[in-house]
């Protein structure tokens, strides 16, 4: 089990489950069956690009990371190449039913995982590909929970996106360090988007199409309690524009993640661009995974789902206490 927890790399799960989630308050919506779909569709693609990380880098963590559990031998190489086959699979299936939208985004989602993996991890379009991993991963919580939430969804997808190209970019020295340009990008990248997620976003508009004056999927009625007048009612489980007493906690919930995400970056991306040793690089690597979760706690806070985004950011002690026992990198 300790070795599969390695594989797996189990302390970085919990930068997961907020893409949907934020998501799902960029859609406009409370988080729906739909977003529990694509929450565990999107656990299984993470875990299955661990284990295939793992298979395809086996001779090269062999020099590098002889600990690791494919080189050491405590799992074989064709465990881990079956586990991510079955990971994606199971993925795929669980965005299936959540419908169309979310399956067409999952499927560009496992094949850029893939790709990444087998191919444009050595390449110089190996940090945007991982960015787009990370940006599709938000999409997908997106559009499983309202089908047509892909366009309003996109701004905050695309911070996340550039977030992760960031941190990969580090990435690709933590092994032998050497590189001050990478961490100060991401440092200038941090510092950029901590200045986005504490600026006001107007909130989502309601569904097109809602039908007025009536309950949701009731035809147009003509007596005395219908009026031409009458205010659309929002669709079930949408956020009302101005829900009375989050008004104000969205601003407050989202300057607190955006607080705690600068906190976790910038110190370690600092440390790494006037010292950048191996050790130092990979600390800046590790911290930029766990800002991860605050970054989607204020992106959901941001989007007017202040409570979403105050769960999100719970999740931060537990990954801290966990990537002590196992290393998120």
């Amino acid at each position: 089990m300790r070795a599969w927890a390695e594989l797996l790399r189990i302390s970085a799960l919990f930068t997961v489950p907020g893409d949907a989630l934020a998501g799902a308050a960029c859609a406009g919506l409370r988080p729906n069956r739909g977003t529990a779909l694509a929450v565990g569709a999107s656990l299984c693609l993470y875990e299955a690009g661990m284990a295939l990380n793992d298979w395809a880098d086996r001779d090269e963590d062999a020099v590098e990371r002889p600990h690791r559990p494919l080189p050491s031998g405590r799992i074989s190489p064709p465990a881990a190449l079956t586990a991510a086959g079955a990971l994606t699979a199971a993925g795929l299936a669980l965005a299936a039913r959540a419908g169309r939208a979310p399956l067409a985004v999952a499927t560009a989602l496992a094949a850029t995982v893939w790709s990444y993996d087998l191919h444009l991890k050595h390449t110089q379009a190996g940090p945007a590909a991982m960015a787009s991993a990370r940006t599709l991963d938000l999409l997908l919580g997106a559009t499983a929970t309202r089908p047509t939430a892909l366009r309003p969804a996109l701004p905050h997808a695309t911070l996340l996106g550039a977030h992760t190209y960031a941190i990969t970019s580090v990435s690709r020295h933590e092994t032998q360090g050497g590189s001050t340009r990478a961490p100060l990008a991401a440092l200038a990248t941090a510092l950029a988007i901590t200045a986005a997620t504490t600026r006001p976003r107007t909130r989502p508009s309601p569904t097109p199409g809602a039908r007025t004056g009536a309950r949701t999927g009731a035809g147009t009625g003509t007596g005395a309690g219908s009026s031409a007048a009458a205010p659309p009612e929002r669709p079930r489980g949408q956020l009302a524009p101005r829900l009375r007493g989050t008004e104000g906690l969205a601003p407050v919930a989202a300057g607190l993640a955006a607080t705690a995400y600068a906190r976790t970056t910038l110190t370690p991306f600092l440390h790494a661009a006037l010292n950048p040793s191996a050790p130092l690089t990979e600390r800046a690597v590790g911290a930029g995974i766990r800002a991860m979760i605050p970054l989607q706690a204020a992106l959901a806070a941001r989007s007017g789902a202040p409570g979403t985004g105050l769960a999100v950011l719970a999740l931060v002690p537990v990954a801290r206490r966990l990537a002590r026992k196992v290393s998120p990198t």
